[in-house]
């Protein structure tokens, strides 16, 4: 473990933790979906489109009703130092697991954005395109920017494949019982497996796999424990928390499952 690491990595994490409010903030609310525009050909059918008005009204005001403003979660009293703390701690992990190295430079922003994301998900069971789009597009630079700087190009190789791997996946999941996942979760899936294949294969395997490990009887223990219901136990905090568990043991799990082959 590289303490250095860690208290560089805690310090920068902890100090962009005060903007995570900001960021919630940021974040458009969902627009309505339009409602259908139905062809009327007898008074039937007008009493039909009527209550299907109606009910569609009524509906979308449940779900407003029900969906947490994202300006009243950033105006949370105990929000600011909450994300502050979690995201020291999770940036003192992440630095003493990959050290001083050039990595740092994207999973430091990287940190403050993912308590974001766990946090919104938590709360209104959504993942914002509005954020995991920027973030791509941030992320892709500077993951460049860090194989070029290290000298190493075989890493964006290895980004790449793990985007694909990791991405692949969930998507395939959200095929076969798109009611299990999420497509906010295939996004998100993306941005973990570039980072992940970055940092390396144990990485890579171990953090991809702890969200299904953790997820299924963490979702099942909060709902025992009348946490959550059924219904909200939303799975992008449990795929972020499976990648920093990917991060921090990867390179043991890498040793402890290919031996010398992991080198």
């Amino acid at each position: 473990m590289s303490v250095l690491g860690a208290l560089v990595a805690g310090l920068l994490c902890g100090l962009l933790g005060l903007l995570v409010p900001r960021l919630i903030a940021a974040v458009p609310e969902p627009e309505p979906k339009p409602e259908p525009d139905l062809e009327l050909e007898s008074e039937s059918d007008a009493e039909l489109e009527s209550g299907l008005e109606s009910g569609l009204e009524s509906g979308l005001a449940q779900a407003v009703e029900e969906k947490e403003l994202y300006v009243d979660i950033a105006a949370g009293p105990r929000l600011a130092p909450g994300s502050t703390v979690t995201c020291a701690i999770v940036g003192a992990l992440v630095g003493g697991a990959v050290g001083l190295d050039w990595s740092l430079l994207f999973l430091v922003p990287l940190v403050p954005v993912g308590v974001a994301l766990a946090l919104i998900d938590w709360r209104t069971r959504l993942l914002p395109t509005w954020i995991i789009k920027r973030t791509y597009i941030a992320l892709i630079l500077l993951v460049v920017i860090a194989a070029l700087a290290s000298g190493d190009p075989w890493l964006l190789v290895r980004a790449a494949i793990g985007w694909a791997v990791l991405g692949g996946y969930y998507f395939l999941a959200w095929l076969i019982y798109p009611p299990g996942t999420g497509y906010g979760d295939v996004r998100l899936s993306g941005i973990l497996g570039i980072v992940l294949g970055y940092l390396g294969w144990g990485e890579l395997a171990l953090g991809g796999a702890s969200a299904w490990v953790l997820g299924a009887p963490g979702g099942l223990l909060l709902i025992a424990l009348k946490v959550v219901d059924r219904r909200h136990n939303p799975f992008g905090p449990w795929m972020l928390i499976g990648a920093l568990l990917g991060i921090v043991a990867g390179p043991a799990f890498a040793v402890w499952m290919w031996g010398d082959l992991a080198a």
